[in-house]
């Protein structure tokens, strides 16, 4: 390896956890389903890309296969089994109920951002690793802001995205401080994460054929009705 384009590929790792960072604020901004979805499946390709260069400069072979296993998982696997089982009309919608409009949501998700770089800069500040001082922050912004996604939104499918974008910031902090978690870690985390999307899918499926809608506030209020004695 070059010693020369190790620096290079830590600078591209630092670009490439900006575009992470945007990916998660374009999540908080839109409204439409099918655009949340590609926001995360964009995330994640960024995901696996700083995967790679860490990889690279680190000379790890996890790193490598981890990449190649988030791609599969979240940019490929994921988006067809949402789109395979999820009802039609929820990608035609255009807009999703949340708690906040889309100013308030961009500011707050800023914050949590500003809030992540204090958190972690006690503990990016003793080391002299690059990688852990970007990915760090970064990975807990994602965690903090997939969190404020999760709970703003009235609509399952973005609630789940948000869950997922919550996995993609814990991941890109856990790349810099463990980039060689054994193999079998990082394949029971893709598999937890494709069975996360097949259950809500086909229990978001199920709900929106059986009352009509996928809104939490919604399904909260529902109430079983007793059945009479005969």
């Amino acid at each position: 390896m070059n010693g020369a384009q190790v620096p290079l590929a830590v600078g591209l790792n630092a670009l490439t956890a900006g575009l992470i960072l945007i990916s998660a604020f374009g999540m908080v901004a839109t409204r439409q389903v099918q655009g949340v979805l590609r926001f995360f499946v964009l995330q994640s390709a960024f995901l696996a890309l700083s995967a790679f260069l860490i990889a690279y400069s680190r000379n790890s072979i996890h790193l490598w296969a981890l990449g190649a296993i988030t791609i599969l998982a979240k940019v490929i696997a994921i988006p067809w089994i949402l789109k395979r089982t999820l009802p039609g009309d929820l990608y035609e919608r255009r807009e999703i109920d949340q708690a906040l409009n889309i100013p308030s949501s961009l500011l707050l998700a800023l914050l949590l951002a500003i809030a992540a770089e204090f958190l972690v800069s006690p503990l990016v500040a003793g080391s002299a690793d690059p990688v852990v001082r970007v990915n760090l922050p970064i990975g807990l912004a994602g965690v903090l802001i997939g969190a404020f996604s999760l709970i703003a939104r009235r609509e399952a499918l973005p609630q789940l995205v948000g869950i997922l974008a919550m996995e993609n910031g814990a991941f890109f902090a856990c790349v810099a401080i463990a980039p060689d978690l054994p193999l079998i870690a990082e394949l029971a985390v893709a598999i937890d994460v494709v069975l996360i999307a097949v259950v809500v899918g086909v229990l978001t499926c199920d709900i929106k054929r059986t009352i009509g809608t996928t809104e939490a506030a919604a399904m909260a209020e529902l109430r079983e009705e007793p059945l009479p004695w005969r």
